[in-house]
């Protein structure tokens, strides 16, 4: 079966490490390609080709400021992610809630037996 485009969705972009941690570095500010080769410690055409794919998906924007190309997240497209994600949030919600429950119980139970 063929692998789907890196480059389909916002989700298939988001499943590389190297893509996240430039959209991390992006939620704090904008920053110049050199900043992200610095950060990264990547080589800058690892890092141009990462900010591609993440540009196509619509992730992140570009502009030029005289000489450097200086990139910003771009949130709208992670709507899908964060939306999708929320009913997993759910379910953990449920089962820690039902943890606490369980322990309150054990804790309870632990000073009946020591009174």
């Amino acid at each position: 079966m063929a692998r789907a485009a890196t480059t389909a969705d916002a989700f298939n972009a988001v499943a590389e490490p190297r893509r996240r941690q430039i959209l991390d570095l992006l939620a704090q500010r904008e920053r110049p390609v050199n900043d992200l080769v610095e950060l990264l410690g990547l080589a800058q055409p690892q890092v141009s080709k990462h900010l591609r794919v993440l540009r196509e998906v619509d992730l992140v924007h570009v502009r030029d400021e005289g000489r450097q190309r200086m990139y910003r997240i771009n949130p709208g497209p992670l709507r899908d992610i964060h939306d999708w994600l929320r009913k997993y949030e759910q379910f953990w919600t449920e089962r820690f809630d039902l943890m606490d429950t369980v322990l309150q119980e054990l804790i309870e139970e632990d000073a009946d037996d020591h009174d």
